[in-house]
C-alpha cells in the first residue's frame, strides 16, 4: 500500500480565467486601439491628448505579458511569489483600465462596456489569487 500525501493546491478556476483573460486582452487592445483611430476621425481629438491614451493603452498591452505569465506560472508551481508579483501588477492594470473608462479624451458606450468586463475579470480572477496564495502558504 502506497500513501500519497501530495496534493495539488494550484487552482484550476484561477488557470481558466488566465486563458480566458489573455483572449480577452487581445481582442480588448484591438477594439481599444481601433476605437482610438476612429474617435480621432470622427472627433475633434486634440493632439495633446491623443498621445497619453495611446500610451496608457499600449502600457496596458506591456504589463498584460508579465501579469499573464507571472500568474500562470505561480499558480501552475504553487508559489506564492510569482502570482503576489502577479496581482501587484493586477492593481497596474486595474488604474490603467479605469483611466481608459473615466478619463480617456472621449468615452463611447463600447469602452465602456470593455473596460467594465475587464475589470470585472480582473476582480474574479484577483479573488482567485488571493485565494490560491492563501492555500499555498496554508
Amino acid at each position: 500500500r502506497i500513501l500519497n500525501d501530495t496534493s495539488q493546491l494550484s487552482s484550476l478556476p484561477l488557470q481558466i480565467l488566465f486563458y480566458v483573460n489573455g483572449i480577452y486582452y487581445i481582442f480588448y487592445f484591438l477594439v481599444t486601439l481601433a476605437m482610438i483611430v476612429y474617435k480621432t476621425q470622427v472627433f475633434s481629438y486634440p493632439d495633446d491628448f491623443l498621445a497619453p491614451d495611446l500610451a496608457v493603452l499600449f502600457l496596458m498591452a506591456i504589463l498584460e505579458v508579465p501579469r499573464l505569465y507571472l500568474g500562470c506560472k505561480g499558480n501552475l508551481t504553487e508559489e506564492e511569489a510569482p502570482l503576489g508579483l502577479s496581482l501587484g501588477v493586477t492593481v497596474g492594470s486595474v488604474v490603467l483600465c479605469v483611466y481608459l473608462l473615466a478619463w480617456q479624451t472621449y468615452v463611447l458606450w463600447a469602452d465602456v462596456v470593455l473596460n467594465a468586463v475587464l475589470l470585472c475579470a480582473y476582480g474574479l480572477e484577483s479573488g482567485f489569487k488571493v485565494m490560491a496564495i492563501a492555500a499555498f502558504v496554508s
